[in-house]
């Protein structure tokens, strides 16, 4: 009977455990989703991202280290953004932007829109 009831409390206990997982417990994507581009591995992946001409573009930093997404022309820049944090830019004219990461001369992206 001690074994039995020692039994049950044990699955007892195994399903509340389970049953209280926060939502932080499910896996993040490992690769990013149409129109996104993750700052991981100090770097910018995808590297080269083609869109449609009035697409917005969200950038996730996936890194523990804060990154920029900064125009090689001065068209646009985030400012810095913390592990975590994302930076949206909607691209409303044809053409091939280039940018980088200013805390990180070699990460570099370029954006293509069609």
């Amino acid at each position: 009977m001690k074994t039995k009831t020692l039994l049950t409390s044990v699955l007892l206990i195994a399903l509340v455990v389970n049953g209280c997982k926060k939502s932080k417990d499910k896996p993040t994507p490992a690769t990013p989703g149409p129109n996104e581009v993750f700052m991981q591995s100090t770097a910018f992946s995808p590297a080269s991202i083609t869109v449609s001409v009035n697409t917005t573009i969200t950038w996730t930093n996936k890194d523990a280290v804060a990154h920029t997404v900064t125009s090689n022309t001065g068209l646009f820049d985030s400012g810095s953004i913390s592990s975590g944090g994302t930076y949206s830019r909607q691209f409303t004219t044809a053409g091939t932007f280039s940018y980088h990461c200013s805390f990180h001369s070699g990460m570099t992206g370029t954006v293509i829109v069609q």
